[in-house]
């Protein structure tokens, strides 16, 4: 069994999601990877901007998350967009598929990291954000920053 103080390396990050998504719940993933995919992302190529998950016949994947090609690979590397299956509990995924069916529910990938040796996944249970929203939360970092700028200069 492995430790908990593990250390927890990012290899990519969708920044993205949390400007677009309101963050319902999180789920840690394993993903089912080819020797070339494993290569890629210890170079750090790897981006899940527009990617998405999907729940098909009692399985999760993981749709449009783009793998580079392996730099060494031969004619057996991957392809860069394929989908690829998330290892997560039947429970787990029974539990997704019910919150999914509801309005403007989607799961959406935040992070791909390293948990020790290991690739995991984070997937976000998310429902999209309207416009105000977003100006909203805009305006609150804006006035944020002010009053820490108005601080800093008192001192």
């Amino acid at each position: 069994m492995g430790s908990k103080d593990e250390t927890r390396r990012s290899i990519a990050r969708n920044k993205k999601a949390r400007h677009l998504y309101h963050i319902i719940d999180t789920l840690e993933c394993g993903i089912s990877l080819v020797g070339t995919e494993v290569k890629s992302l210890r170079a750090g190529r790897a981006t899940i901007v527009d990617a998405f998950g999907v729940i098909k016949r009692g399985e999760l994947w993981l749709m449009k998350a783009n793998i580079a090609e392996y730099s060494h690979g031969n004619i057996n590397n991957h392809e860069p967009l394929r989908p690829r299956k998330l290892l997560v509990h039947k429970l787990e995924i029974e539990r997704l598929n019910k919150r999914v069916r509801e309005k403007g529910m989607t799961l959406v990938p935040t992070e791909i990291y390293f948990q020790g040796h290991l690739i995991k996944l984070e997937m976000a249970l998310v429902q999209g954000k309207k416009l105000h929203d977003k100006r909203q939360v805009e305006k609150e970092r804006s006035a944020k920053r002010d009053m820490d700028r108005a601080m800093g200069r008192r001192r």
